[in-house]
């Protein structure tokens, strides 16, 4: 019988054979990803991958803590505020 908080579909579920030849189920959270640059797609550094780290840590060690942290990587950064400053 499963329990409440496994039939919940916010645990990524991993089917894996046992060595008495069944399958059992495991439950987890899901796999970690790297944040990526909204213009480029390029990975973003300083921000963590593990989700621990971004479900309970403080906000300053969730993103970089400058103008647009965690959403342009620094090259797009630059180009987006020369854009601003120029009036383009």
């Amino acid at each position: 019988m499963m329990g409440a908080s496994v039939r919940s579909r916010s645990l990524r579920r991993v089917w894996r054979r046992v060595p008495g030849g069944n399958a059992k189920t495991y439950y987890g959270r899901g796999k970690s990803y790297v944040v990526r640059c909204g213009v480029c797609g390029r990975g973003l550094g300083g921000v963590p991958r593990s989700s621990d780290v971004l479900r309970k840590g403080v906000r300053t060690s969730k993103r970089p803590e400058r103008p647009f942290g965690g959403v342009l990587c620094p090259s797009c950064l630059s180009l987006a505020l020369k854009l601003v400053i120029r009036g383009s």
